[in-house]
């Protein structure tokens, strides 16, 4: 019997039981779904926030209260942390020579933006920034000019817009030199930034820029603040980081040998912390895959088991006319592994449908890893020899006279 033959009858079987053998092969089903629909979805993380990061550039970092990525309660040591303030931006402003740009970031949730009759959502934030920020945040204008330091020395009244507060308040209208109003103050519209889409279900175009002057005289500094930092060059991002954090170590009066009261994040930083937690993610995918793929084999097994039963007389009829040990057993190994294949193959589809919708769900372009196709046809093939294996030598040992005599 060749290895075309034992499909066949492997597919034979399965449609002579469809639901039983739908049953037996759920395990690889959900196991090699698993595998694909979970590493498709990182891949789709993973490359997305590689394009988000590398269009900021690879000389800029940030410095901030808090670690960049948090999981679980935040430990006390940073929530006792003092907060950074404006003027430690100021600070890096005046004594960084190796630094091109510094930004200070301040930001408010929850606001609504009016004009006229129309209003938007009560979920608008208000960042308050100056003539850098657009450029160390890898934000580019679509029309309109950005915050001039003209604009923050005078704290002026003027506003840029991210594109969901132009979708809702000028569907029909140009906005540039329209003026709109929050919590009653007006402001004029100087530009609007390009559109970003989607991350993770959640917009990046619903928030407005204003002077940082003009948002600490409305609003106050009544939280800690963010400062993106922009080296003169990538060769110099190391040097310039070292320099930014003794700077600000004299300015909060850091004792000497204490570790820093805030962080200071790269780019690079932040996706080995975002690749160290989707590899224990992927860690606890695999184990949930394994116990599938474990389960799905205990019933090839079974089901093999069943079907020597099933055709003991058959093995004593191809025994009595020739058929020799490994010709039993190559048949039923084979069939063992056109089922496991079989099952493999819905989970193959099943994965790559779930990771193409979760992508989509998410906005994220779908990323499909060839590799892990082979991984589940691998898997697959395992399984069908690792538990067909005993069901095959059982058959190949009946004793043909007995087989015979079997009802």
């Amino acid at each position: 019997m060749n290895f075309d033959e034992g499909l066949r009858l492997a597919w034979q079987t399965v449609k002579t039981n469809k639901l039983r053998s739908f049953l037996t092969t759920l395990g690889i089903v959900i196991g090699v779904m698993a595998v694909i629909g979970m590493m498709s979805t990182i891949n789709a993380l993973d490359r997305y926030m590689t394009q988000e990061l590398s269009a900021i550039g690879g000389n800029v970092f940030w410095v901030q209260k808090f670690p960049a990525v948090q999981m679980g309660r935040l430990d006390r040591k940073y929530r006792l942390r003092k907060d950074l303030k404006v003027e430690h931006a100021e600070a890096i402003k005046r004594k960084a020579t190796l630094v091109e740009a510094v930004s200070a970031e301040l930001y408010w949730f929850g606001k609504q933006v009016r004009y006229k009759n129309e209003i938007t959502n009560p979920n608008i934030i208000v960042y308050g920034g100056d003539e850098y920020w657009a450029d160390v945040n890898g934000k580019a204008l679509s029309e309109g000019r950005f915050i001039t330091a003209d604009d923050v020395l005078h704290r002026r009244n003027v506003i840029v817009l991210g594109m969901d507060v132009v979708d809702k308040l000028f569907p029909f209208l140009y906005p540039v030199g329209q003026n709109v109003k929050i919590d009653g103050i007006r402001y004029e519209v100087i530009g609007v930034m390009e559109r970003k889409g989607q991350f993770l279900g959640n917009s990046q175009d619903n928030f407005v820029t204003i002077p940082q002057t003009t948002f600490t005289k409305i609003f106050g500094e009544q939280h800690s603040i963010g400062i993106a930092v922009k080296a003169k060059s990538t060769e110099l991002l190391s040097e310039a980081m070292d320099q930014v954090t003794n700077i600000l170590r004299i300015a909060r009066k850091v004792p000497a040998g204490a570790e820093n009261d805030f962080e200071v994040v790269t780019a690079d930083s932040v996706m080995d912390t975002l690749r160290t937690m989707t590899g224990f993610v992927f860690i606890a995918a695999v184990v949930i895959c394994a116990i599938s793929l474990l389960v799905g084999g205990i019933g090839i097994m079974n089901i093999m088991l069943v079907s020597v039963t099933e055709r003991t007389r058959e093995i004593g009829i191809r025994k009595a006319i020739g058929a020799k040990r490994r010709h039993i057993l190559s048949q039923f190994l084979t069939e063992a592994i056109g089922i496991c294949l079989f099952g493999g193959l819905i989970g193959i589809i099943l994965g790559v449908v779930i990771g193409v919708v979760v992508a989509q769900a998410f906005k994220l372009p779908p990323v499909i890893p060839v590799w892990s196709i082979f991984v589940g046809v691998g898997f697959s093939l395992v399984i069908g020899v690792v538990f067909g294996t005993y069901p095959a030598m059982k058959a190949a040992k009946l004793d043909p006279i007995e087989a015979l005599r079997y009802e």
